[in-house]
């Protein structure tokens, strides 16, 4: 696409946006919303991608800002992930930038309301992650965000104060990954909170959970609402000499979870994922290097078993 007809699609795109904005009609702003999408995420320089971006962004947080988007689904916006909790309380918008270099950035918004007292509130969540040091240790809020791409929202109460667990993803470069969860919670007025001392794990609190792992291999992280647990993959290197080398990270046919109890997450190593929790797991255990040589040296290999599924 040449410069003339970049140019003339953005001034017809704000055109027709600002025309269904005082329409109030949501469904024109996410078809302008979503054209902006495809050719942002087609375009050829990092250039052209961030002139796309801003533009889209502005647009997006002008109608998001309308309560009334509240109830919007916006199915259209496909590298956008939109969730919700059960209750309808909030909603949680986040997504990806990817650019050339193998690097992303992440953005999101909360969508906050109280229908009792007619409140609503939209924040905008500015990701930091790249400038903190010990980030699991740290209490965050929306100027200083762990950046990530959410797919799961869990809700449960410590104490008196309700919390929601966040399963999120976040690529880093090109060599590594990270899986999360976090934790969210709010103010009185809807302000923002991320992180909590509610982990149970080895002798530390962390206030979230980061696992950083090779970028060629996958790593599962998923709830089991049934037995109240987080269950997920257990990463080490395929040799010791690589320890701390999170470009060799990956499976090592272990699982680990943290399971929710009294409004703390408790963390057990080695689990059947295929079973029940038991009063004989070991909630505190140390996720020791006990694995076979055979699935370590052919963690990477191109004719080692696939891992189970779970």
């Amino acid at each position: 696409m040449g410069l003339r007809s970049q140019v003339t699609l953005l001034l017809l795109l704000v055109a027709l946006f600002n025309r269904s904005f005082a329409q109030n009609d949501f469904r024109q702003q996410e078809d302008t919303l979503s054209k902006i999408q495809h050719v942002m995420y087609a375009a050829k320089t990092e250039a052209e991608k961030l002139q796309y971006f801003t533009l889209f962004n502005t647009i997006f947080q002008k109608t998001l800002s309308d309560p009334g988007s509240f109830g919007w689904p916006f199915d259209s916006l496909k590298e956008i992930s939109r969730i919700q909790t059960e209750d309808g309380s909030f909603k949680l918008i986040t997504w990806d930038l990817p650019h050339s270099d193998g690097t992303y950035n992440y953005f999101g918004y909360v969508q906050w309301r109280n229908e009792k007292k007619h409140k609503y509130k939209l924040t905008v969540l500015a990701d930091k992650s790249r400038d903190l040091k010990n980030p699991e240790g740290l209490l965050l809020d929306a100027q200083r965000w762990f950046g990530a791409v959410y797919y799961k929202i869990i809700a449960f109460k410590s104490g008196k104060r309700h919390y929601y667990a966040l399963l999120g993803w976040q690529g880093y470069d090109k060599l590594t990954n990270k899986k999360l969860i976090d934790v969210l919670s709010f103010d009185n007025d809807g302000g923002v909170k991320f992180g909590a001392e509610v982990f149970k794990w080895e002798k530390k609190s962390p206030k979230r959970l980061i696992f950083e792992y090779s970028s060629q291999v996958v790593m599962s992280l998923k709830f089991e609402p049934e037995n109240q647990r987080i269950i997920f993959d257990h990463l080490s290197p395929p040799q010791s000499k690589l320890e701390g080398q999170y470009q060799y990270y990956g499976p090592d046919w272990s699982i680990d979870c943290v399971a929710l109890k009294k409004g703390k997450w408790f963390y057990i190593s080695d689990i059947d994922a295929r079973s029940k929790p038991t009063p004989k797991d070991n909630t505190y255990s140390d996720p020791k290097q006990k694995k076979k040589d055979y699935q370590r040296k052919n963690l990477y290999s191109p004719t080692a078993p696939p891992l189970p599924a779970h």
